[in-house]
């Protein structure tokens, strides 16, 4: 490589490998073999090729793995220094504390990536540009791990956002990661600080007009996470993905890539197929099999033992005519004789698996485990698929009760859960009436207890009433709800409350995940451990709080009369009370408690039951009709002509009645895809837009009702949380003081086009989708508040937002005439999906 200067390099190799446990019980995430090969040491390669025999290593997570293995650097050809920072000061803040060794130009490169960039090319790029500090770019499938990334032609970067929710993901071009920077940049970073490139040095460096530049590059780039990536980079390696060191003599024929180590020798019998990798010592007894497979140091193969895309560390022996697929066994490990694996596991070291045993779904095994003979071993689902990468969907855990969330599960969850609040603290605990959710909220206050968390237990109350009772004592430090799902048939749904009685946001829940998954619970001596406490009536406190907020007076004489489908809800016994106590005339629909009835509501009988309340409100003359969702949170309307009215509309009928007052200005806080059409017309409210998940009470609580248009209202008087009922309420009691019905305000309400689409999109595709739709919007104005906006003309906007969770985006849409938003409608579905087939 021509170098017009000495380049150093910073190894990042601090990571605790949290979300790949239990690979990393015993050593840094840096250091999992890849083909045999420490990642680290691959990165360590690649940079001595490019040039940059210099290396600074920071350390942080077991050290001394890192520092026994390179030693000095001069087994490799480089000179190493290491740098332990005596605290967890961020990605620059880290870097900072190596300063006096970096007097050059110095690329910064994570020990734990797989890649095969070519590292000269970034640097020519750098030298090229003559840039203080560059970014290296490439698209990938999943954005979320990384930062995302806009720049101009000429590779200037405009925009960015460090790991977003999908929600917030503009493109599929990412920050890598790998940066090459010149040293007068590090006085930007403080020292002895917690301070983030992305963050924080890169926003303060373009504020202060310092030009951040972007190479873009092709090649394999994948940051082994977890152990399913750990699983993937190796199938990306056997079926030539990515270009990666092979370790050992290496021979290519006839489709069959084969590296021994030297002294290494295999039984003529030994079918190999793919490409497999065996290390020093290891023995393969006559007739196994081997296909796409590596094998560590040290290990016995048990004669006539099938293997394919397997990874097997060191010193492990496999016994005889066993049948293992996609599983990777960690050092130290034993299987015996007879063992069959064949929808892959991870098996973590120090581990026994007796002969003759099947592990009939694809697991994890923890460290020291010992699985009797002929065990037939299927998936605790705590380490099963669906909660490998993440356990929590916007505040809740959501699964198949006693089959995906079992009552093991559910403890553990509870210990994650207590061992983040302060020992003493204490939670409210409560469920709805179905049997599922009566029994894991059995199991749930004992890991609370064990963890030195106090427990009342409320039992059987509707969600909203327990949000109600957190939001107005403040000596309650967190709540959980167990209910039955009503969009996830089948489903139940244990979700989590802050102290004001809102969802807990992302970081709060990875905080929990990292614990749950890393198993370190906070186990307190046994004269701490929490207490059950009584509950209070909170029913009868809630039906007070709320005549104390709703007055009776309003009305008197006003002559509404209502019906309510409660759905069979918990609300049912809550509800009519509350309307017989203001003197509000009311039918009641369904208004008593069935299991059974309540497991059988699906999307189309929700849409016969306002079919039937629409029937009934016509028939009657009934001012309005209100349809109560089980949980006691959102709610629909029929207004007083019978018509079943869009949710969009039903929002717009609310801030108008909000408009209508003239002794309040009333402050709303909306999501980005609610409509605005009539913004310029509600001059006498303020409608402040954004993103609504991880907001503050802070600064939610300056706004009087927070809502969005999936029917959730919450008026911050009562609580932050949403509360139909309570909602509800002030809808009534709104239109008795503006002597106003919804038909009549929806003929003040200018007609536009509305729609929100769900789109399949698989998830390694949406991060392109997004970057497509942001091509989209050139000329036209754009915004990231959520997702990506393109705005056309006055109120006639697109926007788009990545699903957190499930394969899908959402589609929002906005025109003033309908013709307009169909066209628009049909257009982007047919873009959307076009982008999808080209790349499948």
């Amino acid at each position: 490589m021509h170098k017009h200067k000495k380049i150093k390099a910073v190894l990042m190799a601090g990571g605790f490998g949290t979300r790949i446990q239990p690979l990393t019980n015993s050593i840094p995430k840096p250091m999992l073999p890849v083909m045999n090969i420490p990642m680290m040491e691959h990165i360590l390669n690649k940079l001595k090729r490019s040039g940059i025999d210099d290396i600074v290593i920071l350390l942080y997570f077991k050290p001394e793995v890192i520092q026994e293995h390179f030693g000095d650097g001069r087994d490799w050809g480089v000179c190493i220094t290491y740098v332990l920072p005596d605290n967890d000061y961020g990605t620059a803040g880290a870097v900072a504390q190596a300063r006096e060794h970096l007097d050059t130009t110095f690329m910064i490169v994570s020990g734990d990536l797989v890649t095969d960039f070519d590292f000269e090319e970034i640097i020519a790029f750098h030298e090229a540009k003559r840039s203080a500090l560059t970014i290296t770019l490439t698209p990938v499938e999943d954005p979320l791990q990384f930062g995302v990334v806009i720049t101009d032609a000429e590779g200037k970067i405009e925009r960015f956002l460090e790991k977003p929710s999908w929600g917030e993901v503009f493109s599929d071009t990412i920050n890598t990661g790998i940066y090459l920077i010149e040293p007068e940049i590090l006085e930007y970073i403080p020292n002895n600080s917690a301070y983030d490139f992305s963050k924080d040095l890169f926003p303060q460096l373009m504020e202060e007009g310092i030009t951040l530049w972007g190479c873009s590059v092709e090649g394999y780039l994948r940051d082994v996470g977890n152990p399913v990536s750990y699983r993937e980079v190796h199938r990306d390696i056997f079926e030539g993905k990515v270009l990666y060191d092979l370790p050992g003599v290496c021979r290519h024929k006839e489709g069959l890539t084969l590296c021994l180590k030297e002294g290494v020798k295999l039984p003529a019998s030994v079918q190999r197929h793919g490409m497999v990798v065996v290390g020093e010592d290891t023995i393969i007894a006559e007739n196994a099999i081997l296909e796409n497979c590596v094998i560590g140091d040290g290990c016995v193969i048990g004669e006539g033992t099938f293997l394919k895309d397997c990874v097997i560390w060191d010193r492990v022996q496999v016994g005889e005519h066993c049948v293992l697929e996609n599983t990777v066994l960690c050092n130290d490990t034993v299987v015996g004789k007879e063992t069959t694996m064949l929808h892959g596991a991870v098996v973590a070291e120090f581990c026994h698996i007796e002969e003759a045993v099947k592990v009939i779904r694809d697991v994890t095994i923890w460290p020291h485990k010992t699985v009797e003979k002929k065990a037939i071993v299927s998936s605790n689902i705590v380490w099963g698929e669906l909660y490998k990468s993440s356990l929590f969907h916007k505040g809740k855990v959501i699964g198949s009760a006693n089959v995906e969330l079992t009552g093991e599960m559910a403890v553990k969850i509870a210990e994650a859960f207590g061992t983040i609040l302060q020992e003493g603290s204490t939670v409210f605990v409560s469920r709805d009436y179905h049997p599922s959710s009566r029994m894991l909220k059995r199991f749930v206050p004992g890991g609370l207890l064990s963890t030195g968390i106090n427990c009342v237990d409320i039992q059987a109350v509707p969600g909203n009433i327990m949000c109600h009772e957190l939001f107005k004592n403040d000596d309650i430090a967190a709540g959980i709800h167990i209910r039955h799902s009503v969009s996830h048939i089948n489903k139940t749904e244990i979700v989590f409350f802050t102290h004001e009685g809102m969802l807990i946001d992302t970081n709060l829940s990875k905080s929990i995940e990292r614990i749950f998954f890393r198993e370190q619970f906070r186990r307190v001596n046994p004269r701490r451990v929490g207490k059950i406490l009584p509950a209070s009536d909170m029913k009868l406190a809630y039906k007070c709080d709320v005549r104390a907020f709703i007055s009776k007076e309003h009305f008197v004489d006003a002559k509404i009369k209502i019906a309510a489908n409660m759905l069979h809800g918990m609300v049912s016994d809550i509800y009519p009370a509350l309307l017989d106590t203001l003197g509000i005339d009311n039918i009641m629909i369904n208004d008593y408690v069935s299991e059974r009835k309540l497991e059988q509501i699906t999307s189309k009988n929700q849409v016969e039951a306002k079919r039937e309340l629409s029937d009934i409100v016509k028939a009657l003359g009934l001012s309005v009709g209100i349809m109560f969702y089980p949980n006691g949170q959102r709610l629909d309307i029929v207004d007083d002509q019978g018509r079943i009215l869009g949710r969009e509309k039903v929002l717009m009928a609310l801030l108008y009645m909000l408009h209508l007052h003239d002794t309040k200005t009333y402050k709303v806080y909306l999501p980005a895809w609610a409509p605005d059409i009539m913004d310029d017309k509600f001059t006498d409210i303020v409608i402040e837009r954004g993103r609504l998940m991880g907001k503050k009470t802070e600064y939610l609580g300056q706004f009087d009702l927070v809502a969005d248009v999936d029917a959730h209202y919450a008026f911050t008087e009562f609580g932050y949380h949403s509360d139909a009922v309570y909602a509800s309420l002030k809808i009534l009691e709104f239109m008795t003081l503006h002597k106003v019905t919804f038909s009549k305000l929806l003929e003040e309400i200018e007609d536009f086009y509305y729609c929100a689409l769900s789109l399949p999109c698989p998830a390694n595709l949406k991060g392109r989708v997004m970057r497509l739709f942001m091509e989209e919007a050139k000329g036209y104005e754009v915004s990231y508040v959520d997702g990506i906006k393109i705005t056309f003309a006055p109120h006639e906007w697109v926007l788009m937002i990545p699903d957190d969770h499930e394969d899908v985006v959402h589609l929002y849409i906005q025109a003033k005439e309908k013709r307009r938003g169909e066209a628009l409608e049909r257009m982007y579905m047919q873009k959307i999906k076009h982008w999808i087939e080209e790349t499948l």
